[in-house]
């Protein structure tokens, strides 16, 4: 689906994957006011906005953005790893928790190790998200053990629709994605789960702006 994404940056987690470290290891970026990002999301022919980052809910106006967002009739995504609540106002809350498949336990020397792991998963927050939203989970799959771990997570979350559980393949490559996604697509059939493919990587690659 065409759609405008709106990216902040800033994270408070650190996965070692993590294929925008311009918005979490490295941040950049320019400051833009809520009325300057509406001008721009104006310019695209499309009623789809995804927010997402880094960790959009870490940004101080979130709200205001995703208010003006619905009041301009826009479909409105957000994109969070769901460790920090904030009311917002959205069509889909699409929640990606963190399995141990992220933590950084070698990069940056283990610095960020303690404080990943920490934060990656919160599972009331998720279930608060739950409750008041129309809502989706993403997992990134690195490792078939990690279905053991997804799993888990789900049993100990209340009620969740095996059809809102989606599972990506871990890749910043389409030589990586390909390798991985046939087994992906056989434990997802297996388990009634969706598979979401990289589209941007596989149509333009790993770079920003698509």
């Amino acid at each position: 689906m065409p759609s405008v994404f709106i990216r902040t940056t800033g994270c408070n987690l650190r996965c070692v994957w993590c294929d925008t470290p311009y918005t979490s290891w490295k941040p950049q970026g320019e400051d833009w006011s809520v009325r300057e990002i509406l001008a721009e999301v104006k310019g695209y022919p499309t009623p789809f906005v995804v927010v997402t980052g880094g960790e959009p809910l870490l940004s101080p106006k979130i709200d205001e953005l995703t208010q003006k967002l619905k009041k301009a009739n826009y479909h409105v995504t957000i994109e969070t790893a769901a460790t920090i609540f904030k009311q917002v106002a959205c069509d889909l809350l699409s929640m990606s928790p963190k399995l141990a498949n992220s933590t950084p336990w070698k990069r940056a020397r283990g610095k960020f190790t303690k404080m990943h792991e920490e934060h990656r998963l919160n599972l009331p927050v998720i279930e608060k998200f739950m409750e008041g939203h129309d809502y989706q989970l993403k997992f990134v799959v690195e490792q078939r053990r990690d279905f053991s771990e997804i799993r888990g997570i789900l049993k100990r979350l209340k009620n969740v629709d095996s059809a809102r559980v989606l599972l990506m393949a871990q890749g910043k490559t389409k030589r990586e994605l390909s390798k991985r996604a046939p087994w992906i697509v056989d434990l997802c059939k297996k388990y009634g789960f969706r598979y979401t493919p990289r589209l941007h990587i596989e149509l333009y690659g790993n770079r920003r702006g698509t």
